[in-house]
């Protein structure tokens, strides 16, 4: 029987996400126990007391973990063999900031750096893990002020980008299984922080979202993310930009699906002499 440990996100990198990101995880264990799997599942705080207390490494981690303390140790036990998803090393990737270089380099759709309808001020070295990590400025007045409040908080390392016009779709994706979908936050009502409500309601302009899709896959591939998520704008004429991407959201729309394709992927991610 395959040993697989289970990693729940830390809090504080769930804001007001908490049960969700936990039900996507449960989902996931589920799965893998249906297929033969024995799963542990830990928080971040345990993950230390059970590398010293295990008689044996695990054939498999599939982790949400973001803290740093987390992607050092899974890259202790990925650098031995054991297969990760998502791997460390991805997930370090998807800082804001590093995020917005990779995307500009490799010419993928990035919000523009200058517009005429506001700024969006985002913390750059981590995920956003409160409300005033990700925030709307109105003018050049109000980004100046965003800047500083970032600053006085000890954030130095910010991402700005113009807000973009147009419709806000959210986006979630298992690389390699075909598994992708869209929804639009305006029509459910589900929101995180109530950003959403910049973009106002969905007009539903008609895109391509399989191009949506190659570009989501395509920086999933980059950054080296097999389970993601993010949110695009979709403008009038059909064009769109990322202007999120994270590791392993809470797929909370499509969760019962999308837990088995996220079982499908981290079980083709073992080893090869680990497959049965």
């Amino acid at each position: 029987m395959k040993e697989v440990w289970g990693i729940y996100r830390a809090t504080e990198f769930s804001p007001n996400s908490v049960e969700k990101d936990k039900a996507i995880m449960d989902a996931v264990a589920q799965r893998l126990q249906q297929r033969g799997c024995h799963v542990v599942l830990l928080t971040e705080g345990d993950l230390t007391a059970r590398l010293t207390t295990a008689a044996a490494w695990p054939q498999l981690v599939v982790s949400m973990g973001r803290r740093q303390h987390t992607l050092q140790l899974l890259e202790q036990l990925h650098a031995q063999g054991v297969a990760v998803v998502n791997v460390p090393q991805a997930v370090a990737a998807c800082s804001r900031s590093g995020l917005d270089r990779l995307m500009r380099r490799h010419h993928l759709p990035a919000a523009p750096m200058q517009g005429d309808h506001g700024y969006w001020v985002k913390r750059g070295d981590e995920a956003a893990q409160c409300k005033a990590d990700v925030v709307y400025a109105a003018n050049d007045e109000a980004l100046e002020r965003c800047k500083a409040d970032f600053a006085r908080r000890g954030v130095a390392d910010v991402v700005v980008t113009a807000h973009v016009v147009g419709d806000l779709v959210k986006f979630y994706g298992v690389r390699g299984t075909g598994f992708f979908k869209i929804f639009y936050p305006g029509d459910d009502g589900e929101s995180k922080f109530g950003d959403e409500q910049i973009n106002g309601q969905a007009h539903h302009y008609p895109f391509a979202v399989e191009d949506m899709a190659r570009d989501a896959e395509t920086l999933a591939a980059l950054t080296g993310l097999d389970i993601y998520g993010g949110d695009s704008i979709v403008r009038a004429d059909g064009s769109h930009c990322i202007i999120d991407f994270n590791d392993w959201p809470s797929f909370s729309r499509c969760r019962e699906d999308a837990a088995d394709a996220i079982a499908r992927c981290v079980l083709a991610g073992l080893q090869p002499s680990d497959k049965s």
